[in-house]
């Protein structure tokens, strides 16, 4: 059998998923082209997965490609934006067909179930990486930011917190959660729902969001410190899964939901005369000064959330 070099592996296995109303040319040449709705801006970002740091060694193909494109479609969902597409960079070690099979199959779940059609991108030789660029459109000047949000607002969160972290955790061998739950917090970690569905309807009724993928806390953080102002949470009103809250380390699961990241739910703050939106929960509210509290406690120490370095 003919060994596979960087070009056949792309042919084979990432060129048939470029298809999408936006695309206008995808792979194969220098650019791909995408068509931008008339009346709207280009909204783009890009992460990097990295093994051993952003999910753990031995992860299954299938769902680091999910989980990879699936937080970049978050940060579209947290800007307001709809999607357009996606550029995918891949760093390998070897070249194993089994993986790429499995990794493909998982790609092409996310790109479908988040609309994300894959135009472009690269494929090099090193350690397991994954890059992933995606594009939405935005009505014009209207994009959501964490500069928005201004005093005596609700702060308000969709799903739940904390079972990423948790999943996490698990997948690590920290803990031993349910024969019942094991399957519900690992996909939490490599399969988060990215709230696209949300995004367009908070563009009527929110004023800055953001998207929790450092940890509630740190995250908020951004909000009150892009605002110029203080954003106080109250933990008791934190949405819970069911299966963290009849976990009887309390302190543990506050800790996943406060500062576990990884649930790529939305975070926003909104006028208090407004109607909360179907699947979102008020946890705080906005007022003068700065920092974050919670329960009118300053947060310190471990409570700051993911960092880098």
């Amino acid at each position: 059998m003919e060994s596979l070099d960087e070009f056949s592996v792309i042919k084979d296995y990432f060129f048939g998923l470029s298809h999408g109303a936006a695309t206008v040319i995808g792979p194969g040449d220098d650019c791909a082209v995408l068509r931008l709705p008339i009346g709207e801006e280009l909204a783009t970002s890009s992460d990097t997965l990295i093994e051993g740091s952003h999910f753990p060694f031995g992860s299954d193909g299938d769902d680091i490609a999910y989980r990879a494109i699936a937080t970049s479609a978050s940060d579209l969902a947290a800007m307001g934006a709809q999607p357009l597409a996606s550029v995918l960079s891949v760093s390998l070690p070897v070249i194993d067909t089994a993986w790429l099979e499995d990794f493909t199959q998982g790609l092409a779940q996310a790109v479908q179930c988040f609309s994300l059609p894959l135009v472009g991108g690269d494929l090099t030789a090193g350690p397991l990486s994954i890059t992933v660029t995606v594009y939405g459109s935005l009505p014009a000047n209207h994009g959501l930011l964490r500069s928005g949000a201004r005093p005596g607002e609700t702060v308000l969160v969709s799903g739940t917190l904390g079972d990423a972290a948790a999943g996490l955790a698990f997948l690590n061998n920290e803990w031993e959660p349910d024969q019942a739950d094991r399957e519900f917090l690992a996909r939490r970690f490599f399969r988060p729902e990215s709230r696209l569905n949300l995004a367009s309807s908070l563009l009527k009724i929110a004023s800055a969001a953001i998207d929790i993928s450092d940890g509630l806390l740190a995250d908020v953080g951004h909000i009150a410190s892009a605002s110029s102002l203080s954003i106080r949470i109250d933990a008791r009103k934190i949405p819970l899964s069911p299966a963290l809250s009849k976990l009887e380390n309390s302190q543990q699961v506050l800790e996943w939901a406060l500062s576990g990241g990884d649930d790529y739910e939305l975070c926003f703050t909104m006028p208090a005369n407004k109607t909360v939106p179907s699947g979102c929960t008020v946890i705080g509210f906005t007022t003068s000064g700065n920092g974050v509290s919670c329960d009118g406690v300053e947060i310190i120490g471990s409570r700051k959330g993911y960092r880098h370095f």
